[in-house]
Order: structure tokens, then C-alpha cells, then sequence
């Protein structure tokens, strides 16, 4: 996951405590919630200059921060081979 990404989602997760944000964390269980998710969102697409498809909004996406980072990433990825910009985030 991209540092910037895992930056992003630290203020989401208010039972985060000094835990470190892996693939595996639980999204929910750390504290994101409904309303929480819908800013996130919007937050990652300016971030990182992405629209998410509405397809990809589900509690499947938004289960875990893995789950969420492959959808951004994904994005990434298609933007990238729209437009030929370089995707550095791993």
C-alpha cells in the first residue's frame, strides 16, 4: 500500500491507536463508519486524482484497507493507461 494512502485513512480510523495500518486491519472494527466512508471517498479521489466506480462502493471494498487500497490502485492503474502517466505507489 501507498504511504500517502495509509496517511489518508489515519484520521478515519478513530480506534486506530498506535496500531499500524496493514492490508489485514478491519476498516469497521477500527472505526470507519458510513459517513466516514463517503468522505474518505472523496478524499481519495482528490488525493490521488481518481473517480472510483460507483460499482466499487460496497462493504466488500471498504472491508479492509487492503481491499480498499486494490480498488484505488485499480484506478490508478486505468488512469495510468488512459492517459500514460507513471504509477510510482506500490
Amino acid at each position: 500500500m501507498d504511504a500517502r494512502f495509509t496517511e489518508l485513512l489515519t484520521p478515519f480510523l478513530k480506534f486506530l491507536g498506535e496500531q499500524e495500518i496493514t492490508p489485514e486491519a478491519s476498516l469497521r472494527e477500527l472505526g470507519l463508519d458510513s459517513m466516514q466512508a463517503i468522505e474518505l471517498l472523496f478524499a481519495i479521489e482528490d488525493a490521488f486524482g481518481v473517480t472510483l466506480a460507483d460499482d466499487d462502493m460496497n462493504d466488500d471494498t471498504f472491508a479492509t484497507a487492503g481491499s480498499l487500497w486494490t480498488v484505488v490502485r485499480a484506478a490508478l492503474d486505468a488512469q495510468h493507461a488512459t492517459d500514460g502517466t507513471q504509477v510510482t505507489a506500490a
